[in-house]
C-alpha cells in the first residue's frame, strides 16, 4: 500500500485486518509480525492501547485517500493513544528491522 507522507509516496508492506483482528491488534504477537491496516466506517477519533502488546510500535492514521493525518510512537502496554484528527484508516508498523528505513521517514534516523 503506497501513502503519502510530507508530500513523499511510501509503499508500506501490510496486511488488512478482519473483524476479530481489529479487536486484537499486535496484541500477543512478535516483533517480527506484519504490518496490520485498520480501515474505519465512519469518521470518528479512534483509540487505541498497546496492551499485550510487548513491543514498541509506529501508529500512523490516515485519511481516504492514504494521505497521513497523524502518528505516534506507542510504547507496551499504554492505556490511549489517539490521533488529533478523525481518521479513516490506521496502519500499526512493529519497530523491527524490516520497518526501521519506514520508521525513520517518521521520526528521523537514530531516534528508535
Amino acid at each position: 500500500m503506497k501513502i503519502n507522507f510530507n508530500k513523499k509516496w511510501i509503499d508500506i508492506d501490510l496486511r488488512k485486518t478482519s473483524q476479530l483482528g481489529k479487536v486484537f491488534g499486535l496484541m500477543f504477537k512478535s516483533s517480527k509480525t506484519q504490518n496490520l491496516l485498520f480501515e474505519f466506517s465512519d469518521r470518528e477519533i479512534k483509540t487505541i492501547h498497546s496492551f499485550f502488546v510487548f513491543f514498541p510500535f509506529l501508529a500512523v492514521w490516515l485519511d481516504k485517500k492514504n494521505k497521513v493525518l497523524d502518528y505516534k510512537l506507542v510504547k507496551p502496554f499504554t492505556l490511549a493513544v489517539n490521533s488529533k484528527t478523525a481518521p479513516k484508516k490506521l496502519i500499526e508498523i512493529p519497530l523491527n528491522n524490516k520497518n526501521k528505513k519506514i520508521v525513520e521517514i517518521f521520526v528521523g534516523k537514530g531516534k528508535i
